[in-house]
């Protein structure tokens, strides 16, 4: 079963990380994402850029709109991604109980299914 972890980080604490513990966060992260590779449970693991870097497309009235930077102003913004492959919840829990990032973010896991498998 594949799931989706989503790692969310509070932006103004984010802001206050000196660059160095960002980077040695970085080296930790690359270290924990190979191990999980090579055991076989991640799939696919990616750093977003800073929510300024976006831009969100909506369609109102029948019209393509784009606009920089995040949708919303919230207090946490999604800094990246891992995909991973679990028997169940309990062992993707396990498994991303063990991501470095968890000192500095806090990772929602969630089921994903392809649209043609079903729910």
């Amino acid at each position: 079963m594949k799931f989706l972890c989503q790692v969310w980080f509070d932006t103004e604490k984010s802001k206050l990380v000196p660059q160095q513990e960002w980077e040695a966060l970085t080296q930790e992260c690359i270290a924990s994402d190979d191990l999980w590779r090579e055991r076989g449970p991640l799939q696919l693991a990616l750093a977003l850029r800073e929510p300024a870097s976006a831009v969100t497309l909506r369609i109102g009235k029948g019209t393509m709109a784009a606009t920089d930077g995040p949708f919303a102003e919230i207090k946490e913004h999604l800094g990246g991604f891992v995909l991973i492959e679990a028997r169940d919840m309990e062992e993707a829990k396990s498994i991303v109980s063990t991501f470095p990032i968890l000192k500095y973010a806090s990772v929602e896991i969630r089921p994903a299914y392809s649209i043609t498998d079903g729910r």
